[in-house]
C-alpha cells in the first residue's frame, strides 16, 4: 500500500495526498500512474484506469478545491465560489460503473468517475459540517466534526469520530507517536 487512509472520508484522504502543505509540501500524486494506484487503494475503482497528464491536472485541481472548501468551513468562512463550482461540476459526472460477476463487484471508470466519487464524498461531508450548516446549508442530518491534525507541520484533515470529540492526530503512526515521543523526551530533559 502506497497511501495512507486516515481521514475517515474519501475526499479528506484525497486532499491528504499533498502532505505538509505549510512547510515542505510532499506530493504523493506525481504521475497519472500514482493517481490510478490511489483510486484502487482508496476503493474507488477495482482496476487501475488509463489516465493521462490532463486527467492528473484536473483531479489535482479538484483535490485543491476540496481542501480549500473544507479549510473555509473549518475557519467559519464562506465557501470560495470558484472551488464550489469545481466541486459541483465534478459531482455531476456519473459515478463508477458497478458490475457484479463471479469474481465479485467491479467498479470501473476513469478520471471523471474518480472525480465524481471524490466530489460527492466532499459535498456530503461539507453539507454536514457545522460551519456549512450555520452558513444556511441545511442537510437534515447530524453534523460531523472535521479537524486538522494537531501536529504543527501536518495539514491532513480527518473526521473526528472519537467518543468525546477529542482526537488530535490524523494518525498515531505518523503524527501522534512523534508528538508524544517528543513531549516525553522534553519532559525527561527537564
Amino acid at each position: 500500500m502506497d497511501f495512507v487512509f486516515v481521514g475517515g472520508n474519501l475526499a479528506l484522504d484525497f486532499a491528504g495526498t499533498l502532505k505538509w502543505r505549510r512547510t515542505r509540501a510532499e506530493e504523493l500524486l506525481r504521475t497519472p500512474g500514482d493517481l490510478a494506484r490511489w483510486s484502487v487503494e482508496a476503493g474507488v475503482l477495482t482496476g487501475e484506469p488509463p489516465l493521462d497528464g490532463e486527467d492528473l491536472r484536473t483531479l489535482l485541481g479538484l483535490r485543491e478545491a476540496v481542501y480549500r472548501l473544507v479549510a473555509a468551513a473549518l475557519d467559519g468562512r464562506p465557501w470560495p465560489g470558484e472551488d464550489l463550482g469545481v466541486l459541483n461540476r465534478a459531482a455531476s459526472a456519473a459515478p463508477p460503473r458497478l458490475t457484479l460477476g463471479p469474481g465479485g463487484l467491479a467498479r470501473d471508470g476513469g478520471a471523471a468517475e474518480i472525480g465524481a466519487e471524490v466530489a460527492r464524498s466532499a459535498a456530503t461531508l461539507l453539507s454536514r459540517m457545522p460551519a456549512g450548516v450555520s452558513a444556511g446549508v441545511s442537510s437534515g442530518v447530524s453534523s460531523v466534526r472535521v479537524r486538522e491534525c494537531a501536529r504543527t507541520e501536518c495539514t491532513r484533515l480527518f473526521v473526528d469520530r472519537s467518543r468525546g470529540g477529542t482526537r488530535h492526530w490524523c494518525g498515531m503512526e505518523e503524527c501522534g507517536n512523534r508528538v508524544k515521543a517528543a513531549s516525553y523526551r522534553s519532559r525527561k530533559k527537564g
